[in-house]
């Protein structure tokens, strides 16, 4: 989820860290206030700060993450779309350059905000989309780190409040050069498949019924997740969805174990930092690395045995992103540099030295 933005990187504490209660400047009972059951270990982060990026997109690559779906609203600038936008773009070209793969997630939801909004005609959905579809096509999907399957570009949307059955129909049945399109939960009738995504309340069945259907939907994307605890009613923001509770990790290791087996085209991990639902499985004060750990472990068992990134590994982006905060000169960020690369490239071992030499350097 690109939609943080904190000081002092920005200069607001942006709605994803506030919701309608919290305060980011105040804290309670000793700790910050944040939207927020978990709380990151870097502590509230802006997603734009490309030491964050840095950082989120190292552990990923530690942990055996071959890439980030984002959550994309749209080219219009409506509520905070242009910043997800802009942070959107920095991720992809971070991703680009640590050697990771991407994939887009629409958020069509936004075609009916900005109806209501007066940005965009009711009779230019359909128009609208194509666009926004255009645009992918002629600058993300054209990267190379973009996920294809088969050749393809992999294009998710998410839920149902957007466009219609006939809308996607209208957006997609012509084209031709299509996305490789996988609607929510289910296969609707313009997609190719589908991709799963936690439901509290119908939590574990939720993961039986997409099993039986997965055999006849191509692609499928089993989804992963670690637990669901939100805060919108703490938050004022809406009505709680429920609670998957986190079981001391085994939610996350029953849904990626049982996800991997399934040996499917990709699997999806819901989510990396959705603070308010509380699924996020980038470290926390409260687990430490404990989630990013597992996937090493499991990937080790379902894809590649000789998986070389252990735990202590995983340190290292923290490390670097530590160091990126103290950095006042261009000969010490090309040092950085420089580590970054080396972690990025699997040369763990020369970039834990040149870090103990930064870090024994400071006074």
């Amino acid at each position: 989820m690109p939609w943080y933005a904190a000081k002092p990187h920005s200069t607001v504490w942006g709605w994803h860290w506030k919701m309608n209660t919290f305060d980011p400047e105040k804290t309670t009972n000793g700790k910050q206030q944040i939207a927020s059951h978990y709380r990151p270990l870097i502590g509230p982060y802006d997603s734009g700060d490309p030491a964050v990026l840095e950082y989120h997109l190292l552990l990923m690559k530690l942990a055996g993450i071959d890439g980030v779906i984002v959550d994309w609203y749209g080219l219009t600038d409506h509520f905070d779309y242009a910043v997800l936008h802009r942070n959107t773009e920095a991720l992809v070209r971070a991703a680009g350059k640590l050697g990771l793969k991407f994939a887009i997630c629409y958020e069509d939801q936004t075609i009916p905000k900005l109806v209501a909004a007066r940005k965009l005609s009711a009779a230019d959905r359909v128009k609208h989309a194509r666009g926004e579809l255009d645009w992918l096509r002629r600058n993300w999907f054209a990267e190379k780190h973009y996920v294809r399957l088969e050749g393809r570009p992999l294009l998710l949307s998410f839920g149902y409040d957007g466009l219609t059955e006939k809308e996607w129909e209208g957006v997609l049945g012509d084209q031709t050069d299509p996305p490789v399109y996988v609607s929510e939960h289910r296969k609707r009738l313009a997609a190719a498949g589908a991709f799963d995504w936690p439901i509290p309340e119908e939590y574990p069945a939720c993961l039986d019924r997409f099993e039986k259907i997965a055999t006849d939907l191509e692609p499928s994307i089993p989804v992963a997740f670690p637990r669901f605890h939100d805060i919108y009613e703490e938050g004022k923001a809406g009505e709680s969805y429920g609670r998957i509770g986190d079981e001391d990790g085994r939610t996350w290791t029953i849904t990626l174990d049982r996800a991997l087996k399934s040996r499917p085209a990709a699997v999806q991990l819901a989510t990396w930092n959705d603070w308010g639902e509380g699924t996020g499985i980038e470290p926390t004060e409260e687990f430490g690395y404990r989630d990013l750990e597992a996937i090493q472990s499991l990937r080790r068992a379902h894809i590649d045995p000789e998986f070389a990134f252990r735990s202590v590994d995983l340190r290292l982006a923290y490390r670097l992103w530590q160091e990126r905060r103290k950095a006042n000169s261009a000969p010490r960020d090309a040092e950085l540099d420089k580590i970054s690369k080396q972690i990025a490239q699997g040369e763990v071992q020369p970039a834990a030295s040149a870090l103990e030499g930064l870090e024994g350097g400071q006074e």
